[in-house]
């Protein structure tokens, strides 16, 4: 395998992350505007994937973040410490009393059913993170002396701000020189580019980052508005791709970055917000690994569904797993993680391995 991972005897850390953290706002069967009550749960892109590597997988793992010192923020590490994430990198930011200079991201999200989309609404403006800048994180103690195996980053985190790019490319510069494996999920989100620069600037930070990375992860969009490349056959709608197509465009992507490794891609066709066909693409030393797909999978909540993929999958690399069962790892444990709430894993190692091997869904007595 190509991937040069670390031995874990000489790393405190199996998988470090650098993101936001917000708090999601859940409605839980209703609707954002018309909501009298909302369920409270952490979650980030990025975060996502080092607590399923903990709470699943039982690895250790820690998140670089920044959160205000006030009861909102504390609310947020109370939960984020029910997760098991090491918390020792989070930068704890003086509060000014209303939120002027700093606040907890919120992700108001509702689940979506039938014909009826999911709906995702982002109020993180101005956040303790969004204000996180290159020098704020001490790289050479992290990666150098406590040695981190796996640094995972993402294009939400990205988006944020021109600082957030910044720090991210710092980070991955800090990772590579002290042998990290580096990935990056393009996550890409049109909301969150739209006062950045759009599309174009999307590309443009996402093609700069994308030099310095490893293990590249995204779904059909991604590779299309984050990074510039062309699936054939994909329509407006994002329906069902022909596989082949998709890994035609995998090659092209990896002749401009020879840098990437491995190449992870989930394939979901969305029949209904509810039933959704799914499966995954990775491409590793020059062959595809291709997993089970999931015809028609009923879905409770599909938010952290590609987190869950990413955190399955790297699991399956950094325990010595081929790709092909890395990718099914990643695939499985993305599907268990949509048929519970909320943005996080709620399920063991032990599920994910019955799915792979195909056992069934009868009662757990």
């Amino acid at each position: 395998m190509s991937l040069n991972i670390r031995d874990p005897e000489s790393c405190r850390w199996d998988a470090v992350a650098l993101g936001e953290v917000m708090l999601r706002m859940d409605p839980g069967e209703g609707r954002i505007r018309t909501a009298r009550q909302f369920k409270v749960w952490e979650g980030g892109g990025e975060y996502n994937v080092v607590r399923g590597l903990r709470r699943c997988f039982d690895l250790k793992t820690s998140i670089i973040t920044a959160i205000p010192d006030n009861e909102i923020g504390r609310l947020l590490e109370d939960l984020m410490l029910q997760g098991g994430v090491d918390l020792s990198h989070v930068k704890w930011v003086p509060y000014d009393g209303i939120g002027m200079g700093c606040r907890v991201g919120l992700n108001f999200t509702e689940r979506g059913f039938g014909v009826r989309a999911a709906v995702g609404c982002s109020d993180r403006g101005h956040s303790a993170a969004f204000q996180l800048k290159p020098d704020d994180v001490d790289w050479k103690t992290l990666f150098h002396k406590d040695g981190v195996r796996w640094f995972h980053c993402g294009g939400i985190f990205a988006a944020l701000s021109a600082n957030t790019a910044d720090l991210v490319v710092e980070a991955m510069e800090q990772a590579k020189a002290a042998g990290t494996v580096i990935s990056y999920d393009l996550n890409y989100r049109a909301s969150l580019w739209k006062s950045q620069g759009g599309v174009k600037r999307a590309i443009e930070v996402n093609r700069k980052i994308a030099s310095l990375v490893d293990v590249m992860i995204g779904n059909e969009e991604d590779f299309t508005a984050a990074l510039g490349f062309e699936v054939p056959g994909m329509d407006a709608h994002l329906s069902a791709i022909d596989p082949a197509n998709f890994k035609r465009m995998i090659k092209d992507v990896v002749r401009m970055y020879p840098n990437f490794k491995v190449v992870a891609t989930t394939l979901r066709n969305a029949r209904t917000a509810t039933r959704n066909d799914w499966g995954a693409i990775l491409y590793a030393d020059g062959e595809f690994h291709q997993s089970v797909m999931r015809d028609q999978l009923e879905v409770f909540d599909r938010v952290g569904g590609g987190d869950s993929f990413a955190s399955g999958l790297i699991y399956g690399f950094l325990s010595g797993k081929t790709p092909q069962e890395a990718v099914e790892y990643g695939a499985a444990h993305g599907a268990l993680a949509m048929t519970t709430p909320g943005d996080t894993s709620m399920v063991t190692r032990r599920e994910v391995e019955a799915i792979i091997t195909g056992k069934g869904a009868r009662v757990i007595r």
